[in-house]
Order: structure tokens, then sequence, then C-alpha cells
């Protein structure tokens, strides 16, 4: 039986509420994927934190089926780095479909990594399919997909920049970092400071419209 203890909740008046949510949802407008870093020095103390953040997220019967790999040593970045384009070669060189590589093709993304050596940290997010001794977990991808979603909003949130990067298939990952049977590679999160004077696609995000359905009184 689980223990119980009375919940910590900040409760706000709705102007707060609206205001408070107003200023996130703007500070994360602002979030973009950055494929050019500064090889300048980070507070890995805040990048701590932050992952410390991630594993607040919630989880299937409370498993917490995740594991976060911080990389700063320059070998191991290389490492990971040289196995990371090999995999995108072979994506961009026959595996991928080509409506894929159409949608890309404006991006102007190729097999060429950089980051992965130029960001100060890498952060390889793993995903436990069981645990240490067996034991069954539940709503893996969605509770480590959630535990990402944290990690992303709070390395944002205290002013790094980050790329979501997903070579496929990562399993050089495992490998690489020694990682346990039971743990697959699910996200590598390059995590530093973007390039000066960097330019990034101009995009259009859906609007509220495009994204939200809502049942109310009286109608949707």
């Amino acid at each position: 039986m689980a223990r119980f203890e009375p919940l910590k909740f900040a409760e706000r008046d709705p102007a707060s509420m609206e205001g408070r949510s107003a200023e996130f949802c703007e500070e994360m407008s602002r979030r973009r994927s950055v494929r050019a870093f500064r090889p300048d020095p980070i507070p890995l103390e805040a990048v701590r934190r932050c992952i410390d953040t991630a594993a607040q997220a919630p989880s299937g019967a409370h498993k917490q089926p995740w594991t976060f790999v911080l990389v700063t040593d320059s070998e191991i970045k290389r490492r990971i780095r040289e196995a990371a384009e090999a995999e995108e070669r072979a994506f961009y060189g026959g595996r991928a479909p080509r409506r894929w590589l159409d949608d890309l093709e404006p991006f102007g993304t190729d097999a060429e990594k950089p980051f992965l050596e130029d960001a100060p940290a890498l952060i390889i997010v793993f995903a436990r399919k069981y645990g240490e001794r067996g034991e069954r977990h539940y709503y893996v991808n969605e509770s480590v997909g959630i535990a990402t979603g944290f990690l992303l909003a709070a390395l944002h949130h205290a002013g790094f920049a980050t790329l979501t990067h997903t070579p496929s298939p990562m399993t050089f990952l495992s490998k690489i970092l020694e990682r346990p049977e039971n743990e697959r590679p699910f996200l590598l999160v390059p995590v530093g400071l973007p390039a000066r004077d960097l330019r990034v696609p101009k995009l259009r995000r859906k609007t509220r419209d495009e994204v939200l359905v809502e049942f109310s009184p009286g109608g949707t």
C-alpha cells in the first residue's frame, strides 16, 4: 500500500493563472531547434537540475522508466558523432523514402552532425523496458515522452539551446555508453548556447483553432 501525504498545491487567482500561462506560452514559443552551438562552457549544475526536473514527470504505476546520460567528454562525443553520421549517411543515401527527404529538403539538413561534438553537453535519454530485477514497466513510451517534454521545457527556461536528434537506429548509443539490456535509446539532446548570429527557419505554428477542439455546455 502506498503511503499518502498532504498535497502541496499553490492555488492561484484567475488573473494570475492567465498571466502565468501567457508568459510561459510566450517563452516556449521562442524555443527553436539549434544545430550550431558555441563551444563556450555552460553551468553543468544547471543542466543537472533540468534533468532533476525531467525526473519529476508522471509515469505508469510510478515506475519512472527512464535514465538520463549526461556526456561532456570530448572523446565520447566524437565516437557518438561518428556512429550517428554513419547511420545518417545510410538514411540520406537510400534508407529514407523520397517523400521524407523532400519534406526535409527545405531545412537543409544532411548526414553531417558537427553539433554532436560542438555542443558542450549531450543528454541521451534512455527508456527502461523493464526494471533491473525484471519487474514490468507500463506505458514506457508515454512516460519517457512526458519526461522528455519536461526536460526540453526546463532547459529552455534555464537559458539553454537544444536539439532533439534521433538518428535511426540508435543502438550504437547503448554500446558506446555501456547501457544495460533493459534500456533502449529514446532521444539524443545536444545542449549549449547557440552560435552567434545563428539563423533558423522561419516557421508557422498551427493556430489554436487548428489544434484545439472544445466541448462546452450548449455546443462545441
